[in-house]
């Protein structure tokens, strides 16, 4: 197989002599596509053509190969269905959850929704599509609490034996309120869980209880630490009573009964001071020291809402070494600020918005050679505004504590709060001077707050509960 000697030479192209190129017209032109759109107005549509020409020629046609034109659709557009937001839920379709039926339907709620945002029309082609899923959806109210259920006596069972051997005696039967027995806050049987009936036979009668009485008044109105409020009931030896001829059994175990007043609050204990400790020892080997004796409010400690031992917890005695220490300096407290004054001369500016000045001091104590104070500040300045009692718009903000009860025994005690009057110093500058300092307001100034948020008074009042009676001497 020969090589060619030009690779590149694999194409040869001349000028038509005939009649091919001078061909250069349109094709017909292909048929208009589908309108853009098929509804709801104004759309477009297109149609192509292509050129005669043969593409050796080189040749193109003049004019454009693509044509384009509106087009309309009077059809109305279909309209999908959506949904509306979902309702609120309903109410439950119970109170409460019966159990006593096996097959008890848990209470439900239910909510809605539309499919009308928006609804699908129905007057176009196709039809707006409806909407899909649910329209409703319930949910079970599991929250809510089991029914009562009111207990039911049981049978009867059969009377006992006869409680005497001769003689008239009693058998007793019992019941048990368990058919069904109350639950989730149903009530007790009515009536009775035993009943009687005479037996008879010749000898003695030997004595039955009688029902129990009902419980009397407890022994106190709070409980102590070491007694607690108890109440009794009794019970007679009378149903029947022992025969005297020939003699009767009395009635076995005991007349009465005690229990503890659970409902009842513990009695306040008061506190009282337990016994002074011994002086510690002097705890220095120089100057003066200070020996203490303290003692603890233990005995007893106050419990209970009692009341706090009154006195002092500590007290304090002087010991003497007779040999002098060193005092190093330290710094005693600041002073009280000083009245906001003009540094300027005699301006009176109390309760006007003028700047002033106030100052405090403290000193460096020291002796007996110590060391000197660290630091050199003796004395410090502030900008203030003297606004001591002084008028002033105030602000309600929050409430004070409730103050104790008054009196502290008895039915009638009541206690208090007051809301807090807070000054407004919006209108005073934030800074004084041309250095800017941080204002400060001096004094105490007399706020007036007005009317309260809610209409209401400026405190609260509310009766006490469970105080011990007050003594009548």
């Amino acid at each position: 197989m020969s090589k060619c000697k030009d690779i590149n030479d694999n194409l040869h192209i001349e000028p038509c002599n005939g009649t091919c190129c001078d061909v250069k017209e349109w094709d017909a032109w292909l048929a208009w596509s589908p309108c853009s759109v098929t509804c709801g107005g104004v759309g477009v549509r297109k149609r192509q053509r292509t050129c005669g020409s043969p593409p050796e020629c080189f040749e193109l046609c003049s004019g454009p190969s693509e044509e384009t034109e509106s087009c309309t659709s009077n059809n109305a557009c279909p309209v999908h269905g959506g949904w509306s937001n979902w309702s609120a839920w309903g109410q439950c379709s119970g109170t409460c959850i019966d159990d006593q039926l096996s097959d008890a339907v848990v209470p439900s709620r239910v909510r809605q929704r539309t499919c009308s945002n928006p609804t699908p029309s129905k007057d176009t082609v196709p039809k707006g599509t409806d909407c899909t899923g649910d329209s409703n959806q319930r949910q079970s109210c599991s929250e809510l609490p089991n029914c009562p259920m009111n207990g039911n006596w049981g049978e009867w069972s059969q009377p006992g034996p006869c409680s005497v051997t001769c003689g008239e005696g009693l058998q007793l039967s019992i019941r048990k309120c368990d058919n069904p027995a109350p639950k989730y806050g149903g009530e007790y049987c009515k009536g009775t869980s035993s009943r009687s009936t005479v037996c008879q036979s010749s000898c003695p009668v030997h004595g039955f209880w009688s029902g129990w009485s009902n419980w009397g008044d407890c022994s106190s109105s709070c409980h102590l630490d070491s007694k607690l409020a108890t109440r009794t009931r009794q019970r007679f030896c009378s149903n029947p009573s022992p025969s005297v001829n020939p003699p009767g059994q009395s009635c076995p175990d005991q007349n009465s009964q005690s229990e503890i007043c659970n409902d009842l609050p513990f009695c306040p204990v008061d506190g009282s001071w337990g016994s002074w400790s011994s002086f510690s020892s002097c705890p220095v080997t120089c100057g003066v020291g200070l020996q203490e004796s303290v003692r603890r409010c233990d005995s007893p400690t106050p419990k209970y809402g009692g009341r706090q031992c009154t006195g002092e917890r500590r007290v304090t005695k002087t010991c003497l070494t007779q040999v002098h220490c060193p005092v190093h300096g330290v710094w005693s407290e600041w002073s009280d600020w000083s009245a906001c004054v003009y540094p300027f001369g005699n301006k009176k500016i109390n309760c006007q918005k003028i700047g002033g000045k106030q100052t405090r001091n403290r000193e460096c104590i020291r002796d007996h050679g110590g060391s000197f104070c660290n630091g050199t500040k003796l004395s410090e300045t502030q900008v203030c505004y003297d606004v001591d009692k002084c008028r002033v718009t105030g602000t309600w903000e929050g409430w004070e504590p409730w103050r104790y009860c008054h009196p502290q025994c008895g039915e009638n005690s009541f206690r208090l709060r007051f809301r807090k009057c807070k000054p407004d110093y919006s209108g005073y500058s934030a800074t004084i001077g041309r250095q800017g300092d941080e204002a400060h307001f001096s004094g105490t100034p007399k706020p007036t707050c007005g009317s309260t948020p809610d209409g209401g008074p400026p405190y609260l009042r509310e009766k006490c509960h469970k105080l011990p009676p007050c003594s009548k001497t």
